[in-house]
């Protein structure tokens, strides 16, 4: 599913460019559940970026269920999230003017997708906010919005799942219900699972856990994690 070749990230700062990936190597098969683990700042949501195609290296490749994602242009990009990628990320990035049943329904809307908001309706239930279908963001509250944003981003029951810290903003039941839900999703359709997490607890359920620190990445077992 997933082939990184040496790939290294920065950014130009003020002061100079500031190194966040360094020459990293990693393959993920399809199917598999991988969680990201490392201190804060050490490049996991960066990572993250890279492989939805959101951003490109400044070195190396990537490349997604054989497609090389930096020979892409951003049409083809933008369909391949749309189609194959979930993608969900600590900022919620919900239309304001579309109530919880609209966010969830629109990217099979977009898709022209049929039975787009029977499907919406389902997946609001599965997070439990069958009840504020028709609330909009501002009335919810963030944990309600964490979970319309990941609704949203299932909705297409994606090949890829890309999730940076999925029950950070969600109380200890409900952040179980979501994570039971990710590894669902896994089981029953055979969708590859990426996971950027401080909680041990989640990761040990990955197949696999891989650190990253100081730009460096290394494989690892539930027993190295830290924050």
């Amino acid at each position: 599913m997933i082939e990184l070749n040496n790939i290294s990230m920065s950014y130009d700062l003020e002061h100079g460019p500031l190194q966040v990936l360094a020459s990293v190597d990693l393959g993920i098969e399809d199917g598999d559940t991988v969680a990201i683990v490392g201190p804060s700042g050490s490049g996991k949501t960066t990572l993250l970026v890279l492989l939805a195609g959101l951003e490109q290296p400044v070195q190396g490749s990537i490349r997604l269920a054989g497609r090389s994602l930096g020979e892409l242009d951003d049409d083809t990009l933008a369909d391949i999230r749309r189609d194959d990628i979930g993608i969900i990320f600590q900022s919620f990035h919900l239309v304001p003017s579309l109530t919880a049943l609209g966010n969830v329904a629109l990217p099979l809307e977009i898709a022209g997708r049929a039975g787009a908001r029977n499907r919406a309706r389902q997946m609001l239930e599965r997070v439990g906010l069958a009840e504020r279908a028709s609330h909009y963001p501002s009335q919810l509250s963030g944990g309600e919005q964490q979970r319309v944003a990941i609704a949203r981003a299932l909705v297409h029951s994606p090949k890829l799942v890309l999730a940076d810290e999925p029950t950070g903003n969600l109380d200890s039941r409900t952040g179980e219900k979501i994570i039971d839900l990710l590894f669902g999703l896994n089981a029953d359709t055979g969708s590859t699972l990426v996971l950027v997490t401080h909680d041990e607890a989640i990761a040990s359920r990955c197949r696999r856990v891989v650190r990253l620190h100081q730009g460096d990445l290394i494989e690892a077992g539930a027993s190295a994690i830290s924050a």
